[in-house]
């Protein structure tokens, strides 16, 4: 087929199930291609790990030389932002959140995990029919930043239609009519940072050791965000801080369900879960694409791509490329030297990835006693409809 629609079959609901032969054709064709709607995908290990560690790359969406959306001419959040600006939002948002601040914060968590995991795999027992995301993986990591955050987990599910909206809007693809996805995606953008600024006003004169409280209690007037800073981060902290981890814990129970062989040795050798989590984010990562956009004309493996242009690094490519893995497109939760792009890399590294890997090997570790005689009632599963974002909506698993 023609390599100038590799994004748009990539990011067809109908390849969801399996994006990755299309990633195969990318890096052949490749591993840079200039797609139909003047974009540029990148499905190189190498050639991403460069541009993702390139300084005239930008993540900030105003970097286009083509027109804005309207959304585009505000500040984004840090995740789209350039250093400095990027560096001082984040030291800001980590301060709260993890060392050398709050250094026992996210280790303090581990036997609250451990507890819940436990709790919410009470009820799989044996004969029972259970979704495995919305009986295990997402209340998980959606209890635990409501925790983190200080937001009252009874308001969880106004926050998760937000949060529905602001993911769909936020979905890598070209061209199409997305203007009221966009429209739908702002408002519940502004409803959502608004409740949260709320809830952070409440804890200014009554701190509760969260994270809210953290924010609006920082004592250096350098280091405090503005209204509008805090209501941005504080919605990415709590998309991010539970979006990819359900679906890497998805991912990794339909993964070993679909491999008994390595299910098996995991439950022989539960030491290998550490391994075995790296595995997952490499061979069946949650987040699969990011975008840039060159502030100068780049050479990149030989073709020219222009200042200004929307770039799609396939990060789930890379992690599959045989140039950087030895048998890429196997699963081995034993495999050595595993540098991947399952939380990205260079200065947007994923901040929270030390608290998703914990949440993930204490899912695994309290799902693997109930999975040995367990099998998928649908596979492929229904899937969510992000491309950006990949994993199922619903698992649906016969114990």
């Amino acid at each position: 087929m023609d390599s100038a629609t590799l994004l748009a079959r990539i990011t067809d609901y109908a390849n969801r199930p399996d994006p990755f032969p299309l990633y195969a054709e990318l890096r052949e064709a490749g591993p840079v291609v200039r797609q139909a709607d003047g974009s540029y995908l990148v499905g190189g290990y190498h050639e991403i790990a460069a541009l993702l560690h390139d300084p005239r790359m930008s993540a900030d969406p105003r970097s286009r030389l083509t027109p804005s959306a309207p959304e585009e001419t505000r500040k984004p959040p840090f995740l789209r932002l350039d250093d400095p600006e990027h560096q001082r939002l984040r030291d800001s948002a980590m301060r709260p959140f993890g060392p050398p601040h709050s250094p026992d914060r996210i280790d303090a968590l581990r036997g609250d995990i451990a507890r819940l995991t436990e709790e919410l795999a009470e009820a799989f027992r044996p004969g029972r029919r259970i979704d495995l995301v919305d009986d295990f993986a997402y209340p998980l990591p959606v209890t635990v930043i409501c925790r983190l955050l200080g937001v009252p987990h009874e308001d969880e599910p106004l926050l998760q239609t937000w949060t529905d909206a602001i993911v769909a809007s936020a979905d890598i693809g070209p061209g199409g009519d997305t203007a009221e996805r966009d429209r739908t995606g702002r408002r519940a953008r502004q409803e959502m940072g608004a409740y949260l600024i709320g809830l952070a006003e409440q804890r200014r004169d009554n701190p509760t050791g969260d994270m809210l409280s953290g924010f609006v209690s920082e004592p250096d007037p350098a280091l405090r965000l503005t209204t509008e800073e805090l209501a941005e981060t504080t919605v990415l902290l709590f998309i991010a801080g539970h979006e990819t981890t359900v679906n890497l814990i998805t991912n990794g129970v339909l993964t070993l369900l679909r491999r008994p062989d390595q299910l098996d040795l995991l439950r022989r050798e539960p030491g290998l879960l550490p391994r075995a989590v790296e595995e997952l984010l490499r061979y069946e990562p949650p987040v699969h694409m990011r975008e840039r956009i060159p502030l100068a004309d780049l050479d990149v493996a030989g073709t020219t791509i222009p200042r200004g242009t929307s770039v799609i690094l396939a990060l789930a490519s890379g992690s599959r490329d045989p140039k950087r893995f030895h048998e890429p497109d196997r699963f081995d939760p034993t495999r050595p030297d595993n540098e991947h792009f399952g939380f990205g890399s260079g200065i947007h590294l994923c901040y929270g990835a030390p608290l998703a890997r914990i949440e993930a090997e204490a899912a695994l570790a309290a799902l693997l006693p109930h999975l040995g005689s367990a099998h998928l009632v649908e596979d492929p599963p229904p899937y969510r409809q992000n491309a950006m974002l990949r994993g199922p909506r619903h698992l649906p698993v016969q114990l």
